[in-house]
């Protein structure tokens, strides 16, 4: 019982190999940025993030239709133009900048719906929107794989720079006035580009899920952050092999599994985490 809903579908199927691959590298990749988000107290900007690429996704269809490349330069475009439209909004304003990020990426999510529906079908908007994992084809795991080592690579490089950044942005500042302006741009740009690569794979709606629940579930247990990115990252990779099992054997939608399979996750890292204990103090109340 174990193997046959474990490990044959992957063995016997090319496709499910193919998901279980881009599903681990994006794992990889999405849950290192959802521990900064954390950090930072930004855990909801993965989710406007996610929305402002679709009218630059919505764009791309248009021109090109289901081009892998038009879509992923519609959707990095839009993510960046939002950020840091949102961002100078938020410095000149009296906005937070997560009040003004909510305001664009809701006109945003609306405005990708309504291009969408100018020519394509319900099934075109269900696609962009919670994506296809079981027909990823070569150029979409390539792509995927491709997004996931530079967003990797990147993170070892300014691995001390992100983490100043995400803690003490003012003493950074202090040493070097335009070294805090480059770090943050260089993690939008990392986090945008990971949720074009993520809504080719879950959808634009579901990509977020697999960047932030692990996050969050790996914080009610890790006291340190390299025991945090390392418990985001198993918990991203269990997330996906067990997700795609329970959508093979409960004939389930993929993306939507896997997102549960997280939430799961994070509801037992509520409960029992060392740093949570949250049924330890429902059982000293009862």
């Amino acid at each position: 019982m174990i193997w046959h809903l474990f490990f044959q579908p992957f063995i016997e199927f090319g496709f499910m190999r193919r998901a279980l691959v881009v599903c681990l590298a994006l794992s990889m990749s999405t849950t290192a940025l959802g521990v900064f988000l954390l950090l930072r107290r930004m855990s909801l900007m993965g989710d406007a993030l996610s929305h402002a690429i679709l009218p630059g996704v919505a764009v791309g269809y248009l021109l090109n239709g289901m081009s892998l490349l038009a879509m992923s330069i519609g959707g990095f475009i839009a993510g960046i133009v939002v950020a840091l439209i949102a961002g100078w909004v938020s410095r000149r304003t009296l906005l937070k900048e997560d009040a003004s990020f909510a305001g664009f990426y809701l006109g945003s999510l609306a405005l990708g719906v309504t291009l969408v529906s100018l020519r394509g079908s319900s099934v075109d908007l269900l696609h962009l929107l919670f994506g296809s994992i079981l027909a990823v084809d070569t150029d979409a795991a390539i792509f995927v794989a491709g997004v996931s080592g530079i967003t990797l690579v990147c993170l070892a490089l300014f691995y001390r720079g992100l983490v100043s950044e995400a803690f003490d942005s003012a003493w950074l500042q202090v040493n070097a006035r335009w070294l805090p302006s480059l770090l943050h741009g260089l993690f939008l740009a990392l986090l945008v580009l990971n949720l074009v690569a993520g809504f080719q794979v879950l959808g634009t709606l579901m990509a977020v899920g697999v960047m932030m629940l692990p996050a969050v579930a790996a914080r009610c247990w890790a006291n340190t952050l390299p025991g945090l990115l390392v418990l985001a990252g198993a918990g991203g990779v269990l997330s996906a092999w067990l997700g795609l099992s329970l959508s093979w054997g409960a004939n389930l939608p993929a993306g939507p599994s896997i997102v549960l399979t997280a939430s799961a996750l994070f509801f037992i890292s509520v409960l029992f985490g060392r740093r949570s204990g949250l049924a330890s103090s429902l059982r000293a109340i009862f």
